[in-house]
């Protein structure tokens, strides 16, 4: 099995992030019909998804306006939320959702519930390739790539939008975790990528894609 340890000025960094009283930032967004949560690391490096909740573990969160029977049950949590908010955010320096994404199952009928995530950020390379390119992932002799995440489509109307026809852009609900470029690359000190649905495949027809990616370098031990 390889072990992968960061490099010393890499592990500085990440203690330097840990140790910081801001480090782990919480971010609550109560259940309704218009709920949408954001994380942003845009100007400190990429999401690193920690801790994820979508129920209720407490009767004083978003609890204003609620009657005490909505607030009852604070043992209620939906299975698999934290896994789907890492797949959705983690290497993307901003991630915004719809709370009804990460909806599964109802894990208390009844009660009023909330998405709460904890995350932290991560200095890293980041990354956005658009489709039909080439890009290569390369790390200094004697260390290796590990990918944070990638995901391609598209989540804005100005990135790769040079000489594309408007309806080209105007899906800007298009994006999906690929794993692929974990497997082709991780453990290696180099590696190239297409970026195209033959590689990742079509997660919207008609729109022009990119794929977003962020990884850093370790040394192998």
């Amino acid at each position: 099995m390889l072990f992968l340890r960061l490099s010393s000025a890499l592990l500085l960094t990440a203690t330097c992030f840990l140790m910081t009283a801001d480090a782990i930032e919480t971010v609550t967004t109560c259940d309704n019909t218009i709920s949408v949560q954001r994380l942003n690391c845009a100007e400190n490096g990429v999401i690193s998804v920690q801790e994820a909740l979508y129920g209720r573990s407490d009767r004083v969160t978003c609890s204003e306006g609620r009657f005490p029977h909505q607030l009852a049950d604070t043992s209620c949590s939906q299975p698999g939320t934290l896994d789907a908010l890492r797949r959705r955010c983690n290497g993307r320096k901003v991630c915004e959702l719809n709370t009804d994404t990460i909806k599964s199952t109802d894990p208390c009928y009844g009660i009023s519930k909330y998405l709460q995530t904890n995350y932290t950020c991560l200095p890293a390379i980041h990354r956005i390739v658009c489709e039909n390119s080439f890009t290569s992932l390369q790390c200094d002799e004697g260390q290796v790539i590990n990918v944070y995440g990638a995901h391609y489509g598209r989540l804005d109307r100005s990135i790769c939008s040079f000489q594309r026809p408007a309806f080209e852009t105007q899906n800007v609900l298009c994006s999906r975790p690929v794993s692929s470029v974990a497997e082709r690359c991780n453990g290696r000190n180099s590696c190239s990528i297409k970026v195209s649905n033959g590689e990742f495949g079509d997660p919207c027809y008609g729109t022009f894609k990119y794929l977003e990616m962020s990884y850093t370098c370790l040394y192998p031990e």
